[in-house]
């Protein structure tokens, strides 16, 4: 009989180890655009995946991809054995996303890669970004500063508790703003505080698991004259001080981890 659970146990670990290096492999493929592989040294997606939880087998959401650095790894991961979802701008939304239409055409011109994502949308007032009670994760990246700036950040959050199954996680990733000053009510400069961020999931209902320090970057002074738009990979100065911008790296961002509670 002990015998019996061990070899149960090895299986059990065997099948974990397989979905890990899926998903390196997935990160590691062919199919990923040299100029988002670049910034893999600041973005950590590996880490942070882990962080969260993600297995092959579950149904995950992505908000609003822009023009997919996490979509080009996670349509594969996701491809044979979970659902995949992409929530993108509407089209006939009027303040736009910028790439949502490379992004939409980024699914249609690889059909091998991208042929089972499944497209919803996501605007202000438009939050069905999944069935009902039915997402293992809903993933947000470096979106909620947009929310908060739009006035409709508890809507977004509403929406996510609604997609996710009892026991559904939520991860977030944004740029941390300072703690010695009020969180801006239009996040201008595009930090949100993390202790405010956190206040918002929890009046939709999520419990806060965690957070990492994966994207941390101490460089990160959060004074810039075009807001975190001045820091990579935007350089919103062009060309002025950009050595200086590209020595600092990208923002320092939090990553969040919550969990839509058991019923």
């Amino acid at each position: 009989m002990r015998l019996h659970w061990l070899l149960i146990l090895f299986f059990m670990a065997t099948l974990a180890n397989a979905a890990d290096l899926t998903l390196q492999q997935a990160i590691q493929g062919p199919q990923r655009s040299k100029v988002f592989v670049e910034r893999d040294a600041a973005r950590h997606p590996l880490a942070e995946l882990e962080f969260f939880g993600i297995k092959p087998d579950m149904s995950v959401v992505e908000i609003l991809p822009s023009r997919g650095y996490w979509t080009e790894f996670l349509a594969p991961y996701l491809r044979d054995r979970g659902t995949y979802y992409v929530a993108v701008p509407p089209k006939d939304n009027a303040e736009g996303v910028e790439g949502k239409d490379v992004f939409r055409q980024k699914l249609s011109a690889d059909p091998a890669v991208y042929g089972k994502v499944l497209v919803r949308e996501l605007g202000k007032g438009r939050y069905d970004i999944a069935p009902a009670g039915s997402a293992d994760m809903v993933l947000t990246f470096r979106n909620v500063h947009n929310w908060v700036a739009g006035g409709f950040a508890e809507e977004v959050l509403a929406g996510f508790y609604q997609a996710l199954k009892p026991g559904g996680i939520l991860g977030v990733e944004d740029h941390r703003a300072r703690t010695d000053v009020a969180q801006d009510p239009r996040a201008a400069d595009g930090y949100v505080r993390q202790d405010y961020v956190i206040g918002l999931a929890k009046q939709a209902g999520f419990e806060f698991l965690g957070s990492s320090e994966i994207n941390a970057n101490s460089k990160d002074t959060k004074n810039w004259p075009k807001g975190v738009w001045t820091l990579p990979p935007s350089f919103a100065l062009g060309n002025q001080d950009r050595a200086r911008y590209a020595a600092i790296g990208e923002a320092d961002n939090f990553v969040l981890k919550f969990r839509k509670p058991l019923q």
